[in-house]
């Protein structure tokens, strides 16, 4: 399961998705630079399933994800692509703007 919230930006369709168990938690240390919170006022909205999260990968412009499976789901459906993935704390994340 994932948590995602779409919105709209410039005119493209944006997401922010995570896997489901990381909203409400924050990675990295307090004391390094790389410290991430995966807030539900960003990435929280609905709780979807594995179909409707590739439907919204399919057609969304602008992607925000983290989570193992979130950026797994990305890569499978070519989408994205894991060299471009970073982590915190082991976990990924990535950004996708497609043009």
């Amino acid at each position: 399961m994932f948590s995602a919230r779409v919105s709209e930006y410039q005119g493209n369709m944006m997401l922010n998705m995570c896997d489901a168990e990381l909203l409400g938690r924050s990675i990295g240390q307090e004391c390094d630079d790389h410290t991430m919170h995966i807030s539900e006022e960003y990435y929280g909205g609905e709780i979807i399933s594995r179909e409707k999260a590739s439907r919204l990968l399919r057609d969304s412009s602008i992607i925000n994800m983290v989570g193992e499976k979130a950026v797994s789901l990305a890569t499978e459906l070519g989408v994205g692509s894991r060299d471009g993935a970073r982590t915190i704390s082991n976990v990924p994340f990535l950004l996708i703007f497609k043009m």
